[in-house]
């Protein structure tokens, strides 16, 4: 699991960005801080891999918190979840190893996009296989700049239904078939076939036949194997 502190002073927009996280597959909230101070203490006392940093803090801005996270030696990513647009400020946070930035108001699905892509970039970079070579990390870099899913639909799929069957799909160990899908969502088997069969199409799932008895095998589709994070 991808370990996330959440730094914002809103209780209200805090609360739902922890609620946000949750919702996402592969991700747990280690916990939140109202403040860059508690941040830093948070970070010195805890183990995480990400921070969802708000820039506007009541104390101190979330650049002056990235500059002091590595004077102290933390390596920890950041992900800037803010409305500031000051492009000098942007430049700037990319130079404190700001990894994503993330431009308020948002939708979840907006959120959910630039956690599975961050997702996808810790798997690429925490594998134990050696050395990496020069396409593990132009890959690795290039999962933080490609969307999981494509912006536009097929007509008459929706994205909010699609982030549910893609929630359903990763959070199984078995794969599942679209009667299984349809009735976990509460939709026809129909369908939860068309998402199952558009992710497949992007290459975000795999589809497999299932023999379970006389006549023609029924498809059982599981998200893919080199996206799982």
């Amino acid at each position: 699991m991808i370990r996330v502190l959440v730094v914002e002073d809103e209780p209200l927009i805090a609360e739902a960005h922890r609620a946000y996280v949750e919702r996402v597959p592969g991700f747990t909230v280690a916990g939140t801080c109202g403040s860059g101070a508690q941040a830093l203490r948070f970070l010195a006392a805890h183990e995480v891999d990400l921070v969802l940093l708000d820039f506007y803090l009541p104390d101190v801005g979330g650049l002056e918190v990235c500059r002091a996270m590595r004077a102290q030696g933390c390596t920890v990513d950041v992900i800037a979840v803010t409305s500031a647009r000051d492009l000098d400020l942007v430049r700037a946070a990319v130079a404190q190893g700001v990894v994503q930035y993330l431009l308020k108001p948002f939708t979840f699905a907006a959120f959910r996009d630039k956690l599975q892509q961050y997702a996808e970039y810790h798997r690429r970079l925490a594998r134990p296989t050696g050395p990496p070579a020069q396409h593990d990390i132009d890959r690795a870099l290039a999962a933080l700049r490609t969307p999981t899913t494509p912006a536009v639909l097929p007509k008459g799929l929706s994205p909010d239904t699609l982030a549910e069957v893609v929630e359903a799909l990763r959070a199984s160990p078995e794969a599942l078939s679209a009667a299984q899908i349809a009735e976990a969502l509460g939709i026809s088997r129909v369908t939860a076939r068309r998402y199952l069969e558009h992710l497949t199409a992007q290459n975000l799932a795999v589809r497999r036949p299932h023999y379970g008895g006389p006549g023609r095998p029924e498809h059982h589709y599981q998200w893919h194997p080199s996206r799982t994070s």
